[in-house]
């Protein structure tokens, strides 16, 4: 699909207060776009892509899950958006992840362009009657833009489009009101991040697994590191080496409290029997996985 830039008009104002819209983003949609953008054509000065997720029944918690990237070809009067190789795309995204739904699209952009209004109005855009939707329609579209500029600090930024001009106008402009937006970070995604940023100083660039006891075991002593850390903290307050922090003494406090009252012999024997439990299924998995080979090399003889 062609679509001409000719008397384009985008505008960006601020909100006067909150917009009932706040979009979540998942780490893996960010670094599936940062690979999308290695693989730029020398012919684009960006990459442009189809964001996938979930949304609230209201509407105003929009979920990014994942991401697509989508070809196309930009000049300085047009751009060609490849909507059958979108749907396609969309389609196959499916049947894998049948809930998830088309909730806007992405550039690798550090600003809104000449192309921003089209390809946002292309998105939000009602489908063609007796067609699947390919949008967002009637939801809000969210565009978001990575700046991916390896000289600056990632960016990221999200928006949304209210319609401005003229009824006949209305295809190639509109106006992008900024949304709040956060990056997902819960205990699985740090340890994700955690894994992935270990060998960073390894010229290898090579990161093993960890055995679940390994992984125990490692977090035992992180656990014991942060302990040393916050009892030198502690001391150096007490001994006027250090500036106290109320908020920090309040969530130190805060964390005391919820931890139980048990005795130093009650807790080393959970921990004994958690460490067995870990045991029993590295045992099971080590059985699991010799006799699965066993059945591979028997299988071949017969």
């Amino acid at each position: 699909m062609v679509l001409e830039s000719k008397h384009v008009l985008h505008l960006t104002r601020p909100l006067s207060k909150p917009f009932p819209v706040n979009v979540t983003i998942d780490p893996v949609v960010l670094f599936s776009i940062l690979d999308h953008s290695t693989r730029k054509s020398l012919n684009n000065k960006q990459v442009i892509g189809t964001l996938l997720g979930t949304r609230s029944e209201d509407g105003r918690e929009i979920e990014v899950k994942s991401c697509f990237a989508v070809p196309h070809n930009e000049s300085s009067e047009q751009v060609e958006v490849e909507m059958d190789y979108h749907r396609a795309m969309y389609h196959l995204h499916l049947k894998a992840n049948p809930h998830e739904v088309i909730v806007g699209w992405y550039a690798t952009s550090a600003e809104l362009d000449p192309f921003s209004a089209l390809i946002q109005n292309l998105y939000a855009s009602p489908p063609e009657a007796g067609s699947a939707p390919l949008g967002t329609f009637p939801h809000p579209c969210v565009h978001m833009t990575v700046d991916t500029d390896v000289t600056r600090k990632l960016s990221v930024k999200t928006y949304i489009s209210s319609t401005a001009g003229l009824t006949e106008r209305m295809a190639d402009s509109c106006v992008f009101l900024p949304v709040p937006c956060t990056i997902r970070d819960d205990e699985s995604v740090r340890a994700g991040l955690k894994a992935i940023s270990a060998p960073k100083n390894d010229p290898t660039r090579v990161a093993g697994l960890l055995t679940d006891v390994d992984q125990l075991r490692k977090s035992v002593l992180d656990v014991l590191g942060m302990i040393d850390r916050v009892s030198d903290y502690v001391q150096n307050v007490i001994d006027n080496t250090a500036p106290a922090n109320v908020a920090i003494g309040r969530y130190l406090m805060k964390c005391l409290s919820l931890v139980p009252s048990i005795t130093a012999a009650d807790f080393e024997k959970m921990f004994s029997s958690h460490l067995q439990d870990v045991l029993v299924v590295v045992y099971l998995a080590n059985t699991l996985r010799t006799q699965m080979d066993i059945s591979s090399r028997l299988s071949m003889l017969i």
